[in-house]
């Protein structure tokens, strides 16, 4: 039986779904532009200005979410992704209708309440539109229609034991028709070839190593007679990765392996975060630091702050504060020893300090000078990270971001001394989950956890 035979296509394949897509949110726009004018004006009936302003509307919508890349395939990628792309297309939209009435002059001449009445109303069907849609189409994969047929080539990796065990595939709108143990040689890539052909495969996922690239280059050569797509899924194993992504650098595609997310929009939203709450956070805390500050002075001989350098984003060294908690004691050249239960060098006042963690709010003032974060890793002492960075792995790119106040690691308990090289490992598999992961929501949970646990520890002392 012939390759071509056996493939089935889907019903994306056979009917035009993107330009119905696109048609019927046209449509919702100009539905929209109406029902928002019977609201306004309790009446159905457009005259000339609001007629071209409903139609003009439609039009941006539908480019914008054409630009945004709605109306592209959908297949694998997750509800929340579909839901993002919408919304970012209906601001972009939102933008360039304010700027065109603002720059034309002629926003007096509509009224407010008509156009965020359209708004509203076509945003809230388009949206609801897709869910009902992503929820259907749901329903229709787990009776198993509407799937990409895959067949799943690997070495026994990470990435394929994933995907054959353990990944819901049914969801995005694939299925696992075959697994193939990679080999070398004629004969195999014989093998594949059937295979492909028996199961009329849609799609072709190589999981293998970065080192098989030569192999690649054999099962491209071997399916050059069929249209089934290959995709490469590499298999990492044990190496490190760090907020790894595609980019397009100097017209080149790159494999980003290890960089910050804190670039372009990410670095803008840190840091309106930082100042915006880092802000209203000092003004309601300043009287709480003038009371520590008078308790610390009365308490015992010395300075109210304790200053150090620690580590910052990119490896730059700073200067963080403190209140102190301890007696002004003196350290030998390159030694810092980590404060311990019981630690006779800390004050009365300190230690009801460091156990409520209220010896760390100056450290806003480091967040408004730019040289701190309201969350990330929690800076080290310079000579932990001379110590640590040989004993775990990837300790130092927890200074790809700017060092916190708080953190992941802190909320989750890894907070105060690090006596064990396991505590240490730890805390800094924390920090680079969330520097990997980081969203301003991430940030906003991890504040929201602080206020309630991350406060008081049981390792604070």
């Amino acid at each position: 039986m012939s390759f071509s035979s056996r493939y089935q296509p889907t019903f994306a394949e056979r009917y035009p779904l993107t330009m119905l897509a696109a048609v019927v949110d046209f449509l919702l726009v100009v539905a929209a532009g109406y029902l928002a004018h019977l609201w306004r004006f309790d009446s159905l009936t457009l005259n000339g200005r609001y007629t071209t302003a409903t139609f003009v509307c439609a039009l941006l919508v539908m480019l914008s979410l054409l630009m945004s890349g709605v109306y592209g395939s959908w297949r694998g990628k997750s509800f929340l992704q579909q839901q993002g792309r919408v919304w970012l297309g209906w601001l972009v939209a939102i933008g360039i209708a304010l700027s065109v009435a603002f720059f034309l002059k002629i926003s007096e001449k509509y009224s407010r309440q008509w156009f965020v009445g359209l708004v509203v109303l076509a945003g809230s069907a388009s949206a609801l539109l897709r869910l009902g849609a992503f929820l259907a189409l749901r329903r229709l994969r787990s009776a198993g229609r509407n799937l990409k047929s895959v067949l799943l080539v690997g070495n026994g990796g990470a990435a394929a034991r994933q995907l054959h065990n353990g990944h819901s595939l049914g969801e995005f709108g694939f299925r696992l028709a075959q697994t193939l143990p990679f080999a070398h040689g004629e004969q195999w890539l014989t093998q594949l070839v059937a295979s492909v052909e028996e199961q009329g495969a849609h799609e072709v996922w190589l999981c293998l190593p970065l080192s098989e690239g030569n192999a690649i280059r054999s099962v491209l050569y071997a399916l050059r007679h069929h249209t089934v797509a290959v995709r490469f899924i590499p298999e990492w194993g044990d190496l490190p990765l760090l907020n790894h992504k595609i980019s397009n650098i100097a017209g080149l595609y790159s494999l980003d392996l290890s960089c910050s997310p804190m670039d372009g929009p990410a670095r803008v939203i840190k840091r309106l975060e930082d100042m915006l709450v880092g802000g209203v956070i000092s003004l309601l805390i300043l009287p709480v630091c003038i009371g520590i500050a008078l308790a610390i002075k009365l308490s015992s001989p010395g300075p109210v702050l304790f200053k150090q350098y620690r580590t910052g984003i990119n490896g730059q060294k700073f200067k963080v504060y403190k209140f102190r908690s301890m007696v002004v004691h003196q350290e030998s050249h390159g030694e810092v020893t980590q404060a311990q239960r019981q630690d006779p060098r800390i004050t009365r006042v300190g230690a009801f300090l460091r156990r409520t963690s209220l010896d760390e709010l100056p450290q806003f003032f480091n967040v408004l000078q730019g040289r701190m974060s309201i969350v990330g890793p929690r800076p080290h002492a310079l000579a932990h990270n001379e110590y640590y960075k040989d004993l775990v792995e990837s300790y130092m790119q927890r200074h790809k971001v700017k060092p916190g106040i708080t953190g992941w690691a802190q909320v989750n308990g890894y907070r105060g001394e690090t006596d064990t090289l396991d505590k240490m490992q730890k805390r800094v598999e924390h920090d680079l989950w969330y520097i990997d992961n980081w969203s301003l929501w991430l940030d906003l949970k991890i504040i929201f956890l602080t206020i309630f646990k991350g406060f008081i520890g049981k390792n604070a002392y």
